[in-house]
């Protein structure tokens, strides 16, 4: 999240997001320093739009760390694209299973490999519930340039910052897309 905040003030995320056709090969340097995470991800029931407003979408997230740690999430999101609002806060476990079977139907899985190059952060996302890798890099600025590492760049099919489809608000709740969510 960056520390730019909108007309609402709440925190605005710049992302560019990279649709790839499988998991890179990440040079032994990097990969070495890489943070390994397992995401879990479930999405409230988003509501009615509003007419002249843009949908807010609310997610969990529980992530595993390397170590074993864990970390739960609330993160309220709104906009699509490049940039959007975002607002996100730690909860505690009792929080979260309360409010996680309410994602039950609306959630994703995925590999998480951050990794710092050359001080951008990049992190790779290759889904367990689907055949999808994404890779995306936030931004301080829409007009910071992004320099794409040349060992990512082979894997690159396209951009799909601006493509809602890859959301993966969208992706979590697409009805007949996804398997049915473990117990």
């Amino acid at each position: 999240m960056t520390s730019d905040s909108s007309a609402s003030n709440d925190p605005l995320e710049i992302e560019r997001v990279f649709l790839l056709d499988r998991m890179p090969d990440v040079p032994p340097s990097l990969s070495s320093v890489a943070e390994h995470w397992r995401i879990e991800q479930g999405y409230l029931s988003p509501s009615d739009p509003i007419p002249g407003h843009e949908m807010v979408e609310g997610r969990l997230r529980r992530i595993t760390h390397d170590d074993g740690s864990i970390e739960l999430k609330h993160t309220v999101k709104s906009g699509l694209g490049l940039v959007r609002t975002e607002r996100e806060r730690t909860i505690e476990d009792s929080e979260f299973q309360v409010l996680w079977p309410a994602t039950k139907g609306r959630r994703i899985h995925k590999i998480r490999l951050r990794i710092d190059v050359e001080g951008q952060i990049w992190e790779i996302d290759q889904f367990s519930d689907r055949d999808l890798v994404l890779a995306e890099a936030e931004l301080p600025t829409v007009e910071t340039p992004l320099s794409i590492p040349e060992w990512l760049q082979p894997h690159i099919i396209r951009e799909v910052t601006e493509e809602g489809a890859f959301r993966n608000f969208h992706l979590a709740t697409q009805q007949g897309f996804l398997e049915p969510d473990p117990p």
